[in-house]
């Protein structure tokens, strides 16, 4: 019964951390930006976009295709450094915790 007692007091300790890195990740941002800093995308590490900045050089008619697919690697950029963040603040929360069954 100890161990399961143990087991008890680590999951809700995890349960505890996570609730708390989630709170701070959904203030935390981070920035991706594509064509030499023409566009800027600031993404929550919870997976939110909070702006989107294009540089008013940058639009031209003539170059929307191209403009659409510079905020694209932008967000997708900003996106994944976010999921980095997200993923390494997360197994800092179950490190450690020993689940029969789950390694």
């Amino acid at each position: 019964m100890s161990s399961i007692g143990k087991l008890v007091k680590q999951a809700a300790r995890a349960q505890q951390q996570i609730a708390q890195i989630q709170a701070e990740l959904a203030v935390r941002t981070v920035e991706g930006s594509s064509g030499g800093g023409a566009v800027k995308v600031v993404a929550k590490c919870d997976g939110s976009i909070t702006s989107i900045k294009i540089n008013p050089q940058a639009v031209n008619a003539a170059d929307v295709v191209l403009l659409e697919d510079m905020v694209l690697t932008a967000v997708n950029a900003a996106l994944e450094q976010a999921k980095q963040i997200s993923s390494a603040e997360m197994s800092k929360a179950t490190q450690g915790l020993n689940l029969p069954g789950m390694m």
